[in-house]
């Protein structure tokens, strides 16, 4: 068994209170948990309303096909006009 762990460090310009950051938040992790089937939590920066710091797990049975679906999920973030990617961090465990 496999354990990925991708974390995110995300910047949303246009979030002007933490309300809007929730919003933005949590349209992302509903799309990231439907098409990837990952668990996802924001770990960090809940009490700040432009930054945010988001994990995301995937369990398998081959590393190769975690690192493609963290991969793909990656991708899916950096598409969104919303937020912006400042740093990332992935794990096998």
């Amino acid at each position: 068994m496999v354990v990925g762990l991708c974390t995110v460090e995300l910047f949303i310009a246009e979030s002007q209170s933490l309300k809007d950051k929730r919003q933005v938040l949590h349209g992302l992790k509903e799309r990231l948990r439907s098409k990837f089937n990952l668990s996802v939590a924001e770990v960090d920066g809940q009490d700040l309303w432009q930054k945010a710091v988001v994990a995301m797990v995937c369990v398998a049975n081959e590393a190769r096909f975690v690192s493609r679906v963290l991969e793909q999920a990656l991708n899916l973030i950096k598409s969104l006009p919303a937020v912006e990617i400042v740093r990332t961090q992935q794990e096998m465990l």
